[in-house]
């Protein structure tokens, strides 16, 4: 059974909504017909050759990327210049491509927090917050004998998330009233005659890009016809959002055995490192992709080491100046473990439709002797 390319986005917008990209980051669609219909979803870092010819290997209709194919507008699609060659033969292959790039950095569960568990992480935080996720509280009227089953389909989409503890949700029991008109078919009652029955009012809290999610899934639990519910924006902010993660590694290890682990954590055939080999790294600051621009960030929080990718050579002296140790694990080596854990959460939200999700890590694009 397929589904539509668009179905797809809106799963990966729930976790990353495109509201919280960079302002000079183009995430979003990039080619295609978002009504097009997908048996096969490729995931991988870039849209590159090498990534069509795997598309097309797989007979793949969605290419799913983090770093966008397009940045900047094109003023023409002419064939004689690599990249709009490469766009042109995406179209030509029927291949549709959707990115996901620093919304995916800045949003929970995103690239850090997935670089952060693979080094083992705990107590992990944002690095450098930028602004908390708006919140919103659901309420709504269910007789008994359903709440339970309107209840779990809110927590499957995500609401009543109250720190580390899920399905979180207050219920008090009350009479409601109604008259069902003339046509209608009431779950309980007839047409023409006030009803006065026991309701339970269910109310639970749910975070912005999970609003729309978790009203579908209500609504098509609850029993009634005709739902009453209550949407309210809430004073109270959510999570922290924003670039990079912070914790702890259970205990501290000199810096070339963290160094070591980073290498085997992310399969990489090396890493490089500045800072005293054998001085103590308990707390870690990473970022993936190019991250030096938080080694001010890193220092401040009381980071031991930032593992990022893409630090220049005098960005590494700086931070050696401040007693920051730097592990430039490379910008793809930074980003491929969000690669397969993205496959893995667009599967899980496709769970029960005959859609095959495959990621895709490339070769690393640097050789080494």
């Amino acid at each position: 059974m397929s589904v539509s390319a668009a179905r797809v986005a809106g799963i990966i917008e729930e976790l990353a909504p495109r509201s919280l990209a960079e302002e000079w980051d183009n995430p979003g669609w990039q080619l295609g017909d978002p009504a097009c219909r997908v048996n096969r979803v490729l995931v991988s870092l870039d849209p590159g050759p090498d990534t069509l010819e795997k598309a097309k290997e797989l007979k793949a209709e969605l290419l799913v990327t983090h770093h966008p194919l397009f940045f900047r507008p094109l003023k023409h699609l002419r064939l004689d210049l690599p990249e709009e060659a490469l766009a042109a033969a995406f179209l030509k292959a029927g291949v549709a491509v959707y990115s996901a790039h620093t919304n995916l950095d800045v949003a929970p569960g995103g690239t850090s927090d997935v670089l952060a568990r693979r080094l083992g992480l705990d107590k992990v935080e944002v690095l450098a917050p930028r602004e908390a996720e708006k919140l919103y509280k659901i309420v709504t009227f269910v007789p008994p004998e359903h709440v339970d089953a309107v209840h779990q389909a809110l927590a499957a989409a995500g609401a009543g998330w109250i720190g580390n503890y899920s399905h979180c949700s207050f219920q008090v029991e009350g009479t409601g009233t109604f008259l069902p008109a003339a046509g209608t078919h009431p779950y309980i009652g007839r047409p023409g005659v006030l009803e006065r029955v026991r309701e339970i009012r269910l109310e639970t809290i749910v975070p912005a890009p999970r609003l729309g999610e978790a009203i579908s899934r209500m609504l098509k639990a609850h029993p009634y016809e005709e739902v009453a519910y209550d949407v309210y924006p809430l004073a109270r902010e959510g999570r922290a959002l924003g670039l990079g993660r912070v914790g702890e590694l259970k205990e501290a290890l000199p810096l070339v055995r963290f160094a070591q682990l980073v290498k085997e954590a992310l399969g990489l055939p090396a890493v490089w490192y500045a800072g005293e080999e054998e001085r103590p790294v308990r707390k870690v600051a990473v970022c993936g992709g190019s991250g030096a621009s938080l080694i001010g960030r890193a220092r401040a929080v009381g980071a031991d080491v930032l593992v990022t990718g893409d630090v220049k050579y005098h960005d590494a002296q700086a931070a050696g100046l401040s007693g920051l140790a730097v592990i430039d694990a490379g910008h793809a080596g930074t980003e491929n473990p969000m690669v397969t854990a993205l496959a893995e959460y667009i599967t899980e939200k496709l769970a029960g439709e005959e859609v095959e999700v495959t990621a895709y890590v490339a070769p690393p694009d640097r050789r080494y002797v």
